[in-house]
């Protein structure tokens, strides 16, 4: 699925380029398996590795600033192993790698940010799509809370506004939304296998206001009115809330896609 998604974008060498240092963003938040479907699936991460190295990235770096211990969300997702078998730099975050950033925004203006992704020529998004008991679900917008150190627990007073500024401050090279196994209740955690509903999809492009509004449509029929951070986004100029109108190209994977 990775490889013909990239396909139908243009290929991996529209977005790598020769020498450029690659940081992959999933979401390795939580100390669960890949079928609890709190993270992104390892697979998903591997494959976009081997296809960073294949447009001749000079580094490939997998990273991700946890809520639970970081060793064993990275070990238990499966993310650290699958990677690494690729060569993939697994980079744990330290409290000496923080930087205080301005990230110029109306609600997140000074912060702590991870140093590895003020450094990288590209990041790829690739969030796991997932409920939150806050905004409905968590895509690829909320995945950005991930480059954060400090007490991020704040930011949820004003979830939406500070969402919106993390999408103005990082602009991704390319979003893939892992809706693999997609967690359709009691998130962000999981943990209940009957909470996860099989889908076999990936969900990728450019836009990523318009990946947040589809998926949010197709899992949880949610409007994008019921996310007011992605008007804001919108409005900010960062992408469409109106996906059906884009240019789009469904790919079928066997009886299951």
């Amino acid at each position: 699925m990775v490889q013909r998604a990239l396909q139908e974008l243009g290929g991996i060498q529209r977005f790598i380029s020769r020498a450029d240092v690659v940081i992959v963003k999933p979401n390795i938040a939580w100390d669960r398996t890949p079928e609890q479907a709190a993270n992104t699936n390892p697979e998903v991460v591997a494959e976009l590795v081997r296809q960073c190295w294949s447009a001749g990235a000079k580094k490939v770096i997998v990273t991700d600033v946890s809520c639970n211990d970081p060793r064993r969300c990275f070990e238990r997702s499966g993310i650290a192993a699958a990677a690494r078998q690729l060569g993939a730099e697994i980079l744990l975050p330290a409290s000496e790698k923080f930087k205080e950033v301005d990230l110029g925004g109306d609600i997140l203006q000074n912060w702590p940010v991870y140093q590895p992704f003020l450094e990288a020529d590209k990041i790829i998004n690739v969030p796991i799509a997932k409920h939150h008991s806050l905004t409905g679900c968590t895509l690829g917008m909320k995945n950005w809370y991930g480059i954060l150190g400090g007490q991020r627990h704040r930011l949820h007073q004003r979830i939406h506004e500070s969402l919106a500024d993390l999408a103005d401050f990082v602009r991704p090279t390319l979003t893939l939304v892992d809706s693999y196994r997609v967690l359709l209740r009691n998130g962000p955690t999981g943990g209940n296998l009957e909470d996860v509903l099989l889908k076999k999809t990936l969900v990728a492009g450019t836009d990523p206001v318009a990946l947040d509004a589809y998926v949010a449509k197709a899992y949880w029929n949610l409007e994008p009115s019921a996310l007011p951070y992605l008007k804001m986004a919108a409005d900010r100029g960062l992408g469409s809330l109106q996906f059906e109108k884009l240019r789009t190209q469904i790919v079928a994977l066997g009886s299951n896609s």
